[in-house]
């Protein structure tokens, strides 16, 4: 019997599944409020303490990895690994931003020998994601995306009786702060669309136009990375995204009403696009699988799907959008596919899928695919890896 643990690290709170792979026990559904974590990352590892105790010992926990790092244990990855997966500039972490919090709850389970903890890849360094998909790009969806396409692969593989190598999908994640998709296919991500480098989410804006980037960085005293969490849905509807709920926002919204509309069109255009954008590289998926916070939301759930099968009819293609299964109440879909990842690598019944991702061949850094002149990816590298002295 294998008992895993997977953490999700969300930008409202950080959830954490776990599941026995014998009896199929859920052996913790929780979430803990990112707000808490940053004041005290503490909390995280004590949480996985008690969890291991109370069922007799954990046989592997995946934890957050922020961008990603090559798999290895969370006791082989060096500093610098865990500051360029975290990246943030020094006046950021003067800040107290929510990444610091997860820098040092990685830092932490990195000296945490008493806990079988394991680092994870990003989308980007991924052998199955082709080079040229990667040209210019830090996120293609960070580690925990990579979370929710292993459910995406186990729930359609066991919904049609499939080989893991059968799968063929889109998941499409609209959280709290970003919306982000992944291609599969034949169970192998093959692109994907990170919350920074598509469309409008709730928090962030996506992508960021390169003109007002210049224009912000040549206004403002330091581009903070809280910018990115900025300029989404909730600020074009006017609204505090940490006072009004989510479920509030889809009320208000659907109700018509002013910019609340706008702001959520732009939301739901937005989640469209993303999946439109990763078609090209994948032969006719046979679902696009929905997931993350507002999906939890009825309302949002059925003009999401409804909009999805629009386009994707409108095109001739015959593709099943449905939400993404999951056993957890509590927790988010990530941390239930971060649990079966965890599964799989201590040599439980998820072995097969997690050489199906060919998670083990991972390998490089966020940084490795600029294409700019002169040495600007080499002392980006230097100046996030190693705070610029060295």
């Amino acid at each position: 019997m294998v008992k895993a643990v997977g953490v999700d690290p969300g930008t409202r709170s950080l959830d954490l599944y776990g599941f026995d792979d014998e009896e199929d026990r859920v052996l913790v559904d929780e979430a803990i409020s990112r707000d808490r974590v940053t004041e005290r990352p503490s909390i995280v590892l004590d949480a996985l303490r008690r969890v291991a105790e109370e069922v007799g010992g954990l046989d592997a926990i995946v934890a957050p990895s922020g961008y990603g790092v090559p798999l290895k244990r969370a006791s082989e990855a060096n500093v610098e690994e865990l500051r360029l997966a975290t990246f943030v500039s020094d006046e950021d972490v003067k800040r107290r931003l929510k990444i610091v919090g997860l820098r040092e709850v990685m830092m932490a389970l990195r000296e945490a020998r008493d806990l079988n903890a394991w680092f994870t890849p990003g989308v980007i360094h991924l052998p199955t994601v082709p080079s040229h998909r990667k040209a210019n790009k830090v996120d293609m969806g960070t580690a925990d995306k990579l979370f929710s396409a292993a459910l995406a692969i186990k729930d359609q593989a066991e919904l049609y009786g499939l080989r893991y190598q059968d799968a063929s999908l889109i998941v499409l994640e609209v959280g709290f702060a970003y919306t982000s998709a992944i291609a599969v296919e034949r169970g192998e991500v093959v692109d994907g669309v990170g919350g920074t480098t598509g469309w409008v989410g709730y928090l962030g804006m996506g992508a960021m136009d390169a003109e007002l980037a210049y224009a912000l960085a040549n206004t403002l005293g330091g581009f903070s990375k809280q910018l990115l969490f900025t300029g989404g849905a909730a600020y074009i509807a006017g609204l505090d995204p940490y006072a009004v709920g989510v479920e509030e926002f889809v009320k208000v919204a659907r109700r018509g009403e002013g910019r609340a509309r706008v702001a959520y069109e732009a939301l739901l255009e937005g989640a469209v696009k993303s999946v439109a954008s990763l078609l090209p590289s994948i032969d006719r998926p046979r679902e696009v699988l929905l997931s993350g916070r507002f999906t939890r939301v009825q309302g949002f759930l059925e003009d999401l799907k409804a909009k999805l099968e629009g386009f994707l009819g409108r095109l001739n293609l015959n593709v099943k959008v449905r939400r993404l299964r999951s056993r957890a109440k509590v927790a988010k879909e990530a941390a239930e596919g971060a649990a079966i990842i965890a599964n799989g690598l201590a040599g439980g019944r998820f072995s097969e899928l997690v050489e199906c991702l060919k998670l083990r061949q991972a390998n490089g850094a966020v940084f490795d695919h600029l294409y700019l002149e002169g040495d600007v990816a080499s002392r980006l590298k230097e100046f996030f890896a190693y705070g610029g002295q060295r």
